[in-house]
């Protein structure tokens, strides 16, 4: 397995800068792994694709304005990414400077707010850990920006604030969002659940290394940022129920994916409240999920490495090449996917 297996072309004018006017308006493009075979729908389709019994896992993280800028008392610019909150006042994150901060420094930012570098993390050191004087959420929320991904070349503004956000995110924690649900709005899902299609929630909280490329030749040496996730009692049930009945379990994205298969690496689904770091590549066989909901992915990312588990690798790469001749929109902003399970990807269902 290599890296360059699973690149693609992309015209970089397909890469989406701005959401549509409607959020349910987005094309989808649908894939039937076990055929090998695709084809052009719309998003406001995806009822006639459900069936009743199915159910529709969503993660509710909500996306916290996690950018923010200040300087050191030396008075060198400094530009904040938030990673993840710790405890109240703590906080993870990526830092941009000229000259890398030691432990102790003090590093003052926007709305008066000053924090303390107490030292390094993330698996290569790439992170550091800031104490803050103040409570960490409600400051973002009254100062911070909306940390849209690297690909946006624009700064974010107003709208974002409310379209790089789900509809359905009540949990705050995330750094980026689960651009999946992003094609939801209310009448979509009250049409869904009037076609008799059950909903259930997960939380992961999307950590800004969502965005770290693939850098080993070989994919199975790269290692995932750990990421908060929670997958409670009521999910399983609602999972179980869902076999019971026979219907499938259909996630929303793949910070959902990696959720559930998290939460059923001990063989059976279980609650889970901790911390993942799930790779999914070809060759895994995935435990719970039958159906999948995406945007597309960046070329030779560890998410489009997932997609192609789920859905047969020769197939998602023909789907991607179609979706670029056919001038679908990609990424955040972008259009969708409803991928069904290639022959021999699933496990006997849990």
């Amino acid at each position: 397995m290599r890296r360059a297996d699973f690149h693609y072309d992309l015209p970089g004018e397909l890469i989406a800068q701005a959401p549509l006017g409607d959020r349910a308006a987005s094309r989808l493009l649908v894939v039937d792994g076990e055929a090998g075979t695709w084809r052009d729908s719309g998003f406001r389709d995806l009822p006639s694709l459900l069936q009743p019994g199915d159910l529709l896992v969503l993660n509710d993280t909500r996306v916290i304005p996690a950018r923010v800028f200040g300087r050191k008392e030396s008075g060198g610019r400094v530009e904040l990414l938030v990673e993840r909150l710790v405890g109240e006042r703590g906080v993870i994150g990526q830092l941009r400077v000229s000259k890398t901060p030691a432990p102790g420094s003090r590093l003052l930012f926007e709305g008066s707010a000053t924090a303390l570098v107490t030292g390094r993390a993330g698996r290569e050191g790439d992170l550091f850990e800031l104490a803050f004087d103040r409570p960490v959420l409600a400051w973002l929320e009254a100062v911070g920006n909306m940390p849209l991904p690297p690909y946006i070349v624009r700064p974010a503004d107003d709208l974002d604030r409310a379209r790089y956000q789900t509809v359905f995110g009540r949990t705050p924690g995330a750094v980026a969002a689960p651009t999946a649900g992003l094609h939801f709005d209310e009448g979509l899902l009250a049409a869904l659940a009037e076609c008799g299609v059950e909903t259930a929630t997960v939380t992961l909280h999307v950590g800004a290394g969502t965005f770290q490329p693939v850098r080993t030749e070989d994919p199975r040496a790269h290692r995932l940022h750990a990421e908060r996730v929670t997958v409670d009692a009521a999910a399983v049930a609602a999972v179980a129920a869902a076999r019971a009945r026979g219907g499938r379990v259909v996630a929303v994205g793949t910070t959902v994916v990696r959720s559930l298969e998290a939460a059923a690496a001990g063989g059976r689904l279980a609650p889970l409240a901790g911390e993942t770091e799930l790779f999914i590549l070809p060759g895994y066989r995935f435990r719970v999920v039958d159906a999948l909901v995406t945007n597309f992915h960046l070329p030779e990312s560890s998410l489009l490495m997932l997609v192609c588990a789920f859905a047969g690798q020769d197939t998602v790469l023909g789907a991607y090449r179609h979706a670029v001749a056919a001038r679908y929109r990609f990424f955040s902003y972008g259009d969708a996917m409803f991928l069904s399970p290639a022959r021999g990807a699933r496990e006997a269902a849990t």
